[in-house]
C-alpha cells in the first residue's frame, strides 16, 4: 500500500468514527482484485453523505425470490483430497468452510455417479460388456463410501441444514445407445430402470443419513463430448420426467425436487420445451443453468414463460491459467449479482478442491479446472472461487429474500436482500479503476452514511435492522 493510499484509508476511518454509533453495520467484508484485501472485515467504508452523490435506493416492500444458498460442487476428487488431509486439519478446514463463523457455505452440488473430476468414470450399476440389469439388482453406492460420504457426514455435523443437489453425468453404459461412458443417448427401453436408479440412489443416501434436497436430470445434456456424459434432447427429458422419473418419485414417496436442463443460458428454449409438456411440468420444481454460453439476462425469458417455476445456477468453472482479478470481477458481476438478479435461488462454483495439477480428472475430463481450494497433501491454498462465494455466503443466509434496489452509476453493480433476522445484506461490486461512493436510501429514508467501495473490489455489508 502506498503512503497516499494509507492516508486515504486513515482519512476514511476518521470520517467513519465521526458518524453516529448506530450507523455502524453488524458486518462488512472486502475482497479486491489486487488481493490486498481478501474477505477483510471492518474496512473503513463509511463516509458522510454528500449532496449530489449517486444514490443507491433499497426497497424492502419490493420482494422477489427467496435464496437457498451459495456454495460449490463437492466432486469425488474434492472429497478425495479432503479425506487425505490429517483428521485435525480436515476438521478445521470444514469448520472454516461450513461453520457459521467461517464462510457459512449453505449449498453443495454432488455428482450422482462420477463427474469428470473423478479419477475414472463410474456409475452405481456398472456391468461387463453385453450384460444388463433392468431390475438394478447390482445397484450400489459403494464407490461413494470411501471419500464422499465420510466428508458429507462431517459437513452435516457442522451444518445439518445444508442443501444438497445431485446431478448425473451419465447413466450406466449398458442403458445407453453407444454402450460407453462418453456420449450416446439413454435408450427408451431403459427409461423405467433409470428412473428407479435415481430412487435407489436417494434411498441409499438417506440410509447413510444424507438427505438430497434436489436432483437435476442430466448435467449438460447438450455436451456429449465429456467423460462421462450423455446427450439428452429436450423432448426425451420431458418424456423421461413426466412418464417415469416424476411418477417413480411419487410412488416412492420422495419429496426430492426435480430440476431440469442444467446447462448454458444460450438455450433457455430447452427448459421452456420441457416445461411446456403438460405431463412433465407438475413434477418439475425448476431449471438449472451454467454460463459457458449465452448471457445471464436470458433467464428472464424463461421466468416470463414459466413464472411459477424456480431458477438455479449450478456451475461455473475457474480456469487453471486464468487471473484472480478477472475471475473475481466477472464471476461477481455475472453470477453472484447477475444470477440472483435474474431469479436464481442459488449460486454454485465448480469445484471445491483439486491439487496443484488440477487432478483428479477422468481421461478426457477437465484438466484445467481450478478448485476453490488447492490441496497438496496437508497443505491448503485458497483460490479466487473461495472468495467469490465467501463474499455472498457470509452475509446472505438461506431464507434471505432479494429486495428492490436501484443505482445508476457506471461500473458499479449491486444486489440486496432482507435476511431472516430482518437485517439488510448488500453486495457492491466496483469495476472502475477508482474508488466510488454512493449515498444509501432505505425505504425512502436517507441513511446517515454513504458507502465507499475501492477500485475493482467487492464489498459486502449487513446493515442494521429497520423498524
Amino acid at each position: 500500500m502506498t503512503l497516499f493510499s494509507r492516508f486515504l484509508s486513515l482519512l476514511a476511518l476518521g470520517c467513519a468514527m465521526l458518524l453516529p454509533a448506530q450507523a455502524a453495520p453488524a458486518t462488512s467484508y472486502l475482497t479486491s482484485a489486487d488481493q490486498q484485501y481478501l474477505l477483510s472485515p471492518a474496512w473503513p467504508w463509511q463516509q458522510p453523505t454528500k449532496a449530489g452523490q449517486p444514490e443507491l435506493s433499497l426497497n424492502t416492500n419490493e420482494r422477489f425470490q427467496s435464496m437457498e444458498g451459495f456454495g460449490y460442487t463437492l466432486t469425488g476428487g474434492s472429497a478425495m483430497h479432503l479425506m487425505q488431509l490429517s483428521a485435525e486439519r480436515r476438521a478445521a478446514l470444514l469448520q472454516e468452510l461450513f461453520g457459521s463463523d467461517g464462510l457459512a457455505v449453505s449449498y453443495l452440488r454432488l455428482s450422482l455417479g462420477a463427474s469428470d473430476l473423478d479419477p475414472q468414470p463410474f456409475s452405481y450399476n456398472d456391468l461387463p460388456a453385453g450384460q444388463t440389469d433392468p431390475e438394478l439388482k447390482q445397484f450400489s453406492i459403494r464407490a461413494d463410501e470411501q471419500y464422499l460420504l465420510p466428508v458429507l457426514k462431517q459437513i452435516l455435523t457442522i451444518n445439518p441444514t445444508i442443501k444438497l443437489l445431485a446431478s448425473p453425468w451419465s447413466p450406466p453404459a449398458w442403458m445407453k445407445s453407444n454402450q460407453a461412458t462418453v456420449g450416446g443417448e439413454l435408450l427408451e427401453q431403459y427409461f423405467p430402470a433409470y428412473a428407479n436408479y435415481f430412487v435407489k440412489y436417494l434411498q441409499a443416501m438417506a440410509a447413510h443419513g444424507v438427505r438430497i434436497d434436489a436432483v437435476t436430470v442430466q448435467n449438460e445434456p447438450l455436451h456429449d463430448g465429456n467423460n462421462p456424459s450423455l446427450l439428452m434432447h429436450a423432448w426425451d427429458q420431458a418424456k423421461f420426467v413426466g412418464r417415469h422419473l416424476g411418477p417413480a418419485f411419487k410412488a416412492a414417496k420422495l419429496d426430492t425436487k426435480i430440476i431440469i436442463y442444467d446447462h448454458n443460458t444460450d438455450h433457455v428454449e430447452y427448459a421452456i420445451t420441457v416445461l411446456n409438456d403438460p405431463v412433465a411440468k407438475p413434477y418439475i420444481d425448476g431449471s438449472a443453468f451454467h454460463l459457458y454460453g449465452g448471457e445471464i439476462g436470458n433467464l428472464a425469458e424463461l421466468k416470463a414463460a414459466h413464472p411459477d417455476k424456480h431458477i438455479y445456477f449450478t456451475e461455473q468453472w475457474v480456469g487453471g491459467k486464468s487471473e484472480f482479478a478477472d475471475n473475481l470481477l466477472w464471476h461477481t458481476e455475472h453470477l453472484i449479482i447477475g444470477a440472483p438478479a435474474n431469479w436464481a435461488r442459488n449460486v454454485l462454483e465448480w469445484n471445491l478442491a483439486a491439487d496443484s495439477e488440477f487432478k483428479p480428472y477422468t481421461p478426457g475430463g477437465c484438466s484445467l479446472c481450478k478448485g476453490a481450494l488447492t490441496i497438496d497433501g496437508d497443505r491448503v491454498s485458497r483460490n479466487v472461487a473461495y472468495y467469490i462465494i465467501g463474499q455472498a455466503s457470509k452475509v446472505v443466509p438461506p431464507g434471505s429474500v432479494r429486495i428492490g434496489s436501484s443505482l445508476i452509476l457506471t461500473d458499479m453493480h449491486q444486489i440486496a436482500y432482507q435476511r431472516p433476522d430482518g437485517q439488510i445484506a448488500l453486495l457492491l461490486l466496483n469495476r472502475a479503476q477508482k474508488a466510488q461512493s454512493v449515498n444509501l436510501r432505505l425505504d425512502q429514508q436517507l441513511l446517515p452514511y454513504a458507502v465507499s467501495v475501492p477500485a475493482q473490489s467487492v464489498l459486502s455489508l449487513i446493515l442494521p435492522a429497520t423498524n
